[in-house]
């Protein structure tokens, strides 16, 4: 008996729509490809659902995604709209931060590769991109300074210092804000089981990242995980502050296996990895929580943003959400040779000198410069 994955794909803001498209073309084509069944329901989310329902993340879509196996993602936020509305019920925070906690997708894991065929549009010069470059970044996603509570600014008094020595003391009234950094020790078991799990099957290396020499959070981050690594002797481990981190990653990223980070370190870093790829066009996300089985309920999108300046323009480069749609089926419904399909068939695209705005340079003489529907048509004629 056939099995019907429920897909529930909210393509949000900026260039979402257009990313989604070619990601659900893509699907469509390993659908036919390995006989399988894939139920897509499109719900708006971001400021698509503060236009439809008034609510950044509606309850219609919030139903739709508890009755899924998966979330496909597209991207939220438009910084310039509206800047009236409260903060926290602005996209970020009232879609993507409650999505996260409502399903618990506490384990963020970013791959970083840059294909032989993209050296070109890596930043670093060639000696230092080696081999090539492979990381991955294991992301704790519901902790840290981005959820500790108290979070919030507040009004004080602030003693203005005088020029002359015994003028009247002035107190301006100020305002402070407060965010707070707080991890658990369960959390970071989970997290560090994630990063030495996927470092198993990969070069058997995590660098697990902290600031222990300023902050108490980090002390306690490096304590577990060294406990941890102790469950895992086939793999190495290796303490790195944060801003060494920073550092390394751009003068030699090729050391890196897994990096394993907190929340908002790992936030940054990531980020700054992406860059080492060539666009974040390029790079998908896997956000998992509770394993079920084998299977994971998953939530995946791409690591770029809404880029509302080409929005709508046929420029965005699909590549990432559509790695996107290869995570989720390798991690929530265990569909390995789908999997690899899609992302071999982003290779064949790429060899073949397809390139959206973003990796393209006129220098590569057998590229050909394309918008984001060829990109998607031509990835997947190739699955």
């Amino acid at each position: 008996m056939s099995t019907t994955f429920k897909i529930a794909a909210l393509a949000g803001d900026g260039i979402g729509p257009e990313v989604m498209r070619e990601a659900i073309k893509v699907l469509r084509a390993v659908e036919k490809k390995f006989s399988l069944s894939f139920q897509i329901t499109e719900a708006p989310v971001g400021w698509a659902g503060i236009d439809a329902t008034g609510k950044a993340l509606p309850d219609a879509t919030l139903a739709l995604c508890k009755q899924s196996d998966a979330i496909l993602f597209g991207s939220v936020g438009l910084p310039d709209r509206d800047p009236t509305i409260p903060k926290e019920e602005r996209p970020e925070r009232a879609a993507l931060l409650r999505i996260r906690k409502e399903f618990g997708l506490y384990a963020n894991l970013r791959p970083v590769q840059l294909p032989k065929a993209l050296a070109h549009a890596c930043p670093l010069r060639p000696e230092r991109q080696g081999d090539g470059i492979d990381i991955l970044v294991v992301r704790e996603l519901t902790g840290g300074m981005y959820f500790g509570q108290p979070k919030k600014t507040e009004d004080y008094f602030h003693e203005e210092p005088q020029a002359d020595e015994g003028a009247t003391v002035i107190m301006r009234r100020a305002q402070r804000a407060i965010d707070t950094m707080v991890y658990t020790t369960p959390e970071i078991e989970r997290i560090a089981h994630v990063a030495f799990k996927a470092a198993s099957l990969r070069r058997k290396k995590v660098t697990s990242i902290d600031k222990a020499n300023v902050l108490e959070n980090g002390v306690l981050w490096r304590d577990v995980v060294t406990k941890i690594a102790k469950q895992y002797p086939d793999v190495t481990l290796e303490h790195m502050f944060v801003d060494n981190g920073a550092m390394q990653l751009m003068l030699r990223p090729t050391q890196f296996d897994v990096m394993l980070c907190e929340n908002m370190f790992g936030d940054i870093l990531s980020d700054e990895a992406a860059a080492l790829a060539g666009s974040l066009g390029m790079l998908p996300s896997a956000s998992l929580g509770k394993a079920t089985g084998e299977l994971t309920f998953g939530f995946y999108e791409p690591a770029g943003g809404t880029a509302p300046d080409i929005a709508g323009k046929n420029l965005a480069n699909p590549i990432a959400q559509i790695l996107s749609t290869a995570l989720m089926l390798r991690y929530s419904f265990g569909l390995n040779d789908a999997a690899d399909a899609i992302e071999a068939a982003v290779g064949t695209a790429i060899a073949a000198g397809m390139r959206t705005g973003d990796i393209y340079t006129p220098a590569e003489a057998t590229a050909k410069k394309v918008g984001t529907r060829e990109m998607g048509d031509a990835i997947a004629a190739a699955v």
